[in-house]
């Protein structure tokens, strides 16, 4: 078979230099039958006969049923076909069919939007990270405006309502204005329910909408284009911005980014008209923005704290304290945004942490742990151990050795506490040195060493109190004071009876 670039030196011969076909055919070596079917022009113009298919009966029907309905996929067609007596394959119906389908393309008008009128929303997904043992997927909250293309961009790790709305207020606060419209994609965060034309907004949205006084615009579905510019925009931090940046934090990252919105976005040439720039178009759209309200919008994720008994209080994968003395209070409310967690009384803030992305964290950043620690040591007193080596701490030692001996530690505590309510502190002590001295820790010696020092003084016996009626004064502890104080006493009242 002659190759085209031949066929082509054939005819270029014999057509514009009027070579014979003897010459040609000497010169490149051919014969002078392929030089006569080369230079024939018929066979050029001829059409190409296919090969006979199962299918050509069909071909008018196939024709016709496109025309009509030119989106009808091929495995339709088939069961179309089959039940009209075809028994061919569905490989060589799609080829005649993408042969014969019309070519339908939807034709788009150029949009231009008035400054001030328009912006566009959308998320970005851009992968996972790890934080500690979490991962946490990073996204891109970008909101474009539709007239100078001047764009604001934000990271978060993930795409709740609060990072959707918070966005919308940094946005904005970055404007410093607000678009009289903003479109939208139809996701759940602005979009609950679409039935054709009828929407149900969420209601969060509708709040923001009502602070800031725009209307919300959903796109129709399916027509991703109708908000081309912001997915353009969010084309752009891809591949200008995101691709290959080193970063740290989340802080870092949102740092970098809008230094880069600043020195690179906003520097490039605005679209629509060559020796312009996209921040000098945006001064100009500034002033036909709808102004800020007095107040932000409260963007943070509200939700009751349910009455713990601790002063952790779980979120997100975490746990951040509360004081000791907010535990187990049923008007707490956790307000949360994406970088801190505050706990709130009412209206009133009683904590505020900076939030963690990582988990199994115990956040507790004012001391709310040492508190509790430091109320349960003063606690310990109340208790007959507690109170027992408050009194005496060489009791721990004792009720130790005694352990050692074999001697049961609770019972030893329960009758040096009583031995201590008989006798006293100072007595208690002494004694229970002296049997650690002795090498004899046991509940005897302790009461044969009391027993002894009382007859030694000369003083009577304790007698024993029946508490039974009184079991609450069982853990009573009076606090000995000087004898002093009671002879002054007794002195005055001698006084007055002289």
């Amino acid at each position: 078979m002659l190759d085209p670039e031949k066929l082509a030196t054939i005819r270029r011969l014999y057509f514009a230099e009027q070579w014979k076909i003897g010459t040609i055919a000497s010169e490149l070596g051919v014969h002078r039958d392929t030089v006569r079917a080369s230079i024939e022009t018929d066979p050029l113009h001829r059409p190409r006969r296919l090969r006979p298919s199962r299918l050509d009966p069909y071909v008018g029907f196939l024709r016709e049923t496109l025309e009509r309905h030119p989106r009808l996929r091929a495995t339709r067609l088939l069961e179309m076909i089959r039940q009209r007596g075809y028994v061919g394959s569905i490989q060589r119906l799609r080829c005649v069919v993408a042969r014969l389908r019309p070519a339908v393309k939807e034709p788009f008008l150029r949009l231009v939007s008035l400054p001030g009128e328009q912006a566009q929303v959308d998320w970005a997904h851009f992968g996972e990270v790890a934080i500690g043992r979490a991962r946490r997927r990073l996204s891109c909250f970008v909101m474009t405006l539709s007239h100078s293309r001047a764009l604001f961009l934000e990271f978060f790790f993930d795409q709740s309502q609060e990072n959707f709305f918070s966005g919308h207020v940094a946005a904005f606060t970055f404007f410093t204005g607000v678009p009289r419209v903003i479109l939208y994609d139809n996701l759940k965060s602005a979009v609950l329910e679409r039935q054709g034309s009828a929407i149900h907004f969420h209601p969060r949205l509708i709040e923001l909408c009502s602070h800031y006084h725009f209307q919300p615009r959903p796109c129709a579905p399916g027509k991703g284009n109708q908000k081309g510019k912001v997915e353009r925009a969010i084309r752009y931090v891809r591949e200008s911005f995101f691709e290959g940046i080193p970063f740290t934090t989340l802080e870092d990252l949102n740092r970098r980014a809008w230094v880069w919105r600043d020195s690179v976005a906003h520097q490039r040439p605005w679209p629509e008209a060559a020796g312009r720039t996209v921040v000098e178009v945006f001064e100009e759209e500034k002033p036909r923005l709808l102004p800020l309200p007095v107040h932000p919008f409260v963007a943070e994720h509200l939700r009751p704290v349910r009455q713990v008994k601790e002063i952790w209080v779980p979120f997100d994968l975490n746990h951040y304290s509360i004081p000791i003395d907010a535990v187990g209070r049923r008007s707490l409310t956790l307000a949360a945004s994406a970088t801190q967690v505050r706990i709130l009384d009412g209206q009133a803030e009683i904590v505020i942490h900076r939030r963690s992305y990582d988990r199994d964290q115990y956040i507790d950043e004012v001391g709310h742990e040492e508190a509790l620690l430091e109320k349960k040591r003063k606690a310990r007193g109340q208790t007959p151990c507690g109170r027992l080596t408050a009194a005496v701490p060489e009791a721990q030692g004792f009720v130790q050795a005694a352990f050692a001996k074999g001697e049961n530690a609770g019972a030893t505590t329960l009758k040096l506490s009583r031995l201590l309510d008989d006798y006293g502190a100072q007595a208690l002590k002494a004694a229970v040195i002296e049997a650690l001295e002795r090498d004899t820790p046991r509940i005897s010696s302790v009461a044969y060493l009391l027993e002894r020092r009382r007859r030694a003084a000369k003083s009577r016996s304790p007698l024993p109190v029946d508490l039974s009626r009184r079991p609450d004064l069982a853990d009573l502890v009076v606090r000995p004071h000087q004898a002093e104080i009671y002879d002054e006493l007794s002195r005055a009242d001698d006084e007055e009876d002289s």
